[in-house]
């Protein structure tokens, strides 16, 4: 019986690789899809950080506290100053895009500084794209925090007779030691690229395997596909996309991961059991999916409309506890929402297979969720099948 099983379920395996040869469609999704979006969304964000964002500068100070403080936002990587006469200048230009905001330092600012008086430049950023000015208020505040802490450094040792010790205790009575830890440069490539290729992962399979069966349903194959049991014709047309997007999945942690310098700091097996755990619970998800549509182009269609939904409320693009209520219980019911959260803590922050026991659990039980429904369904078409 066993034997006999075991030979179906290849039988089946070699039915799915002939059909997707044959099938166009399959064809694009399964095998051409998944390396063009992974290399050419991976190709987007592969520098991870902005360079040279343009910003404004007003200078009426004039003075060589002015000056120090626009060579070092120069120097950075990220900011690229220009300068202006005049304010209403710069704020022109921004109101225009040509720059992302404007800094403007006031006359008698570093007098101020030297006296110890309150001394206040102004940085207006364009928050409406929000990646540049965070980029901009990010390296500017620090800038100044630090020139404005040397000013008075200086001040305290030479008019106040201090030490060095002293001075920088009166200069700076709490010292924030800020250590962004994993993903050291906070960049926005870094955080995004990991789950943007588990992502496509995903959804090329759901895309592909639903898309599968419901072209069995749309070309009247469900007899011949479920005719050595349901369990058989699940897991026979399954073992075709557990192969598959297995070594995709070996592909973009090996090849894409290093193309694109993204760290992997996980054990490497525990990755491949969760990746692996991960393919088992979408298998059984897109053959229910599928089993419910009669054409194959609409099942298309309406599982590519979903491929952004289902990455905005998994909780990797906005904290999870944020999300209204009704979201969260949705979420919950997607596999992508548990495994994007052991996922990311094994990729990014090195942490081991057992350190997510609720979620590895809540995998493991939508695996078998689906897998019963799948089954279900199913079933129930090859009764109407028969009764037909």
């Amino acid at each position: 019986m066993k034997k006999q099983s075991g030979q179906s379920i290849i039988k089946l395996f070699l039915r799915e690789a002939a059909l997707v040869a044959k099938d166009h469609s399959l064809l694009l999704t399964l095998l051409i899809a998944p390396l063009l979006y992974a290399f050419f969304y991976g190709s987007i964000y592969i520098n991870k950080e902005e360079q040279n964002v343009k910003l404004a500068v007003v200078d009426d100070d004039h003075s060589r506290l002015s000056r120090l403080l626009q060579q070092n936002i120069d120097n950075s990587p990220i900011v690229e100053l220009i300068h202006f006469p005049n304010l209403e200048e710069a704020k022109e230009q921004m109101y225009r895009g040509n720059c992302q905001g404007y800094f403007y330092i006031p006359k008698g600012t570093e007098s101020n500084l030297l006296t110890l008086k309150q001394s206040n430049v102004v940085l207006a950023v364009n928050a409406a794209r929000f990646l540049p000015s965070s980029d901009i208020l990010m390296n500017v505040q620090q800038i100044c925090l630090t020139i404005g802490a040397g000013v008075r450094l200086q001040y305290f040792q030479k008019s106040e007779g201090m030490s060095s010790t002293i001075a920088m205790q009166n200069v700076l009575p709490v010292n924030l030691d800020y250590r962004p830890m994993f993903n050291e440069r906070s960049s926005y490539g870094a955080f995004l690229l990991p789950g943007l290729l588990a992502l496509i992962l995903q959804q090329t399979l759901l895309i592909g395997l639903s898309e599968s069966v419901a072209g069995e349903r749309q070309h009247s194959r469900i007899g011949e596909w479920l005719r050595g049991g349901i369990s058989t014709g699940i897991w026979g047309k399954g073992l075709f996309y557990l192969f598959l997007f297995s070594a995709y999945a070996f592909f973009f942690l090996n090849v894409n991961y290093n193309l694109l310098n993204l760290p992997m700091r996980g054990n490497g097996f525990e990755l491949s059991v969760l990746l692996i755990l991960f393919i088992l619970t979408l298998i059984p998800m897109a053959q229910f999916i599928g089993s419910l549509f009669k054409s194959q182009l609409l099942c298309l269609q309406m599982m590519a409309f979903s491929t952004y939904p289902i990455f905005l409320i998994t909780g990797y693009s906005w904290p999870f506890e944020s999300l209204p209520l009704a979201v969260q219980w949705l979420s919950k019911l997607l596999p992508t929402t548990p495994f994007i959260q052991i996922y990311s803590s094994i990729v990014q922050s090195g942490a081991s297979l057992s350190a997510n026991p609720s979620a590895l659990i809540h995998l493991i039980l939508l695996w078998c969720f689906y897998s019963v429904i799948a089954y279900i369904r199913l079933n129930m078409l090859k009764k109407n099948l028969l009764s037909a």
